[in-house]
């Protein structure tokens, strides 16, 4: 079974905005060296937590200081772009970087209402019914499979048959499964936004729409879990508050108690807030928690094992937000070192 991360570069103590794009590429670097088969990194706008805007500009950092890894994105929020620029930009990725490329894109905002509009200025955002024609037309630009009768068919990327990246689709409730599966992108489910909504139907479903467009090959998928895992399941639980207590304030922001943009919190402080939490909102703590893969490195490959025989994939991607970058190099070391 393969083992990949996704990062999201998250801002964490004792360091700024800037360090943590370091801190992301240093991390690849780790993961190249410990045998992790892709590393993807996300987008995220006007966020005190999480770092990269740009999700182009920080894989190529990271493919020019990696070896072997797979490296790309998870991924481009493609509402916010110009199908033509992403394809652009990613078949220069895959020129630099042979068969190395990733493009996962999704269809989510990475940011609130008030980007999306920065995002978009001069003009208005483009209504969400737009994204299937817009991964349509990314598609068919890269695999130059545009119809002849299409106003942009005689595009060409690069003057000559250039490689081309891997095309993935990122879902976290199954709206997009069957999109995927009739345009032939690979699918990765990402379960860590919702564990509760993220179920083996989903790739069912892909694979289903997938067979009846008639592709060739195999459709491709993918889990992306959250996952903080420490020498002892105690450590990990503890560790593990950070990302859970952010998940809540985002849950709950605006309300008392809750600031949804104030720095990641360490183990201790969050261990302090749960304790003064009404029974109702540490229920959903310990919900949230229960939707993390957290434990010792046994526990931790058994859970990672289970969830692929559950969901029939065979690639497991982790996402580890933790207070310190240690903690972070803790988990994909422990995890590697119990996998491979």
């Amino acid at each position: 079974m393969r083992l990949s991360i996704v990062d999201q570069s998250p801002v964490m103590a004792g360091h700024s905005a800037a360090e943590a794009v370091g801190l992301t590429i240093d991390l690849a670097r780790y993961c190249d060296e410990l045998g992790y088969h892709r590393f993807w990194v996300a987008e995220h706008h006007n966020s005190k937590h999480f770092a990269n805007p740009c999700p182009e500009i920080l894989a190529t950092a990271v493919a020019s200081r990696t070896r072997r890894i797979r490296v790309g994105s998870g991924g481009v929020m493609l509402s916010h772009y110009n199908p033509l620029k992403v394809a652009e930009c990613f078949r220069m990725l895959a020129t630099l970087f042979p068969d190395r490329i990733d493009l996962g894109i999704g269809r989510a905002p990475g940011g609130s209402q008030l980007t999306t509009r920065a995002l978009a200025w001069p003009h208005a955002p483009l209504p969400t019914e737009f994204y299937a024609e817009q991964a349509q037309l990314l598609a068919g630009l890269l695999q130059n499979q545009l119809p002849a009768d299409h106003g942009f068919a005689g595009l060409q990327l690069m003057p000559d048959n250039t490689p081309t990246p891997a095309l993935w689709m990122l879902g976290s409730s199954g709206g997009s499964a069957r999109l995927a599966g009739q345009l032939g992108y690979k699918l990765a489910l990402a379960r860590f936004i919702a564990a509760e909504h993220c179920q083996p139907q989903i790739f069912a479903d892909y694979r289903q729409a997938w067979q009846q467009a008639g592709h060739e090959g195999e459709p491709e998928t993918l889990l992306a879990i959250a996952c903080i895992c420490a020498e002892t399941d105690e450590e990990a639980r503890w560790r593990a508050g950070t990302a859970v207590y952010r998940k809540l304030s985002m849950q709950f922001g605006g309300q008392p108690g809750f600031e949804p943009e104030e720095p990641l919190l360490s183990p201790d402080q969050v261990q302090d807030r749960y304790r003064q939490l009404p029974r109702s909102q540490q229920a959903i703590f310990d919900q949230i928690l229960a939707g993390y893969t957290v434990g010792s490195p046994a526990n931790c490959m058994d859970e990672i094992e289970r969830l692929a025989a559950e969901f029939g994939v065979n690639e497991i991607a982790m996402v580890s937000v933790t207070h310190t970058h240690q903690q972070r190099l803790d988990s994909v070391r422990l995890i590697a070192e119990q996998a491979f």
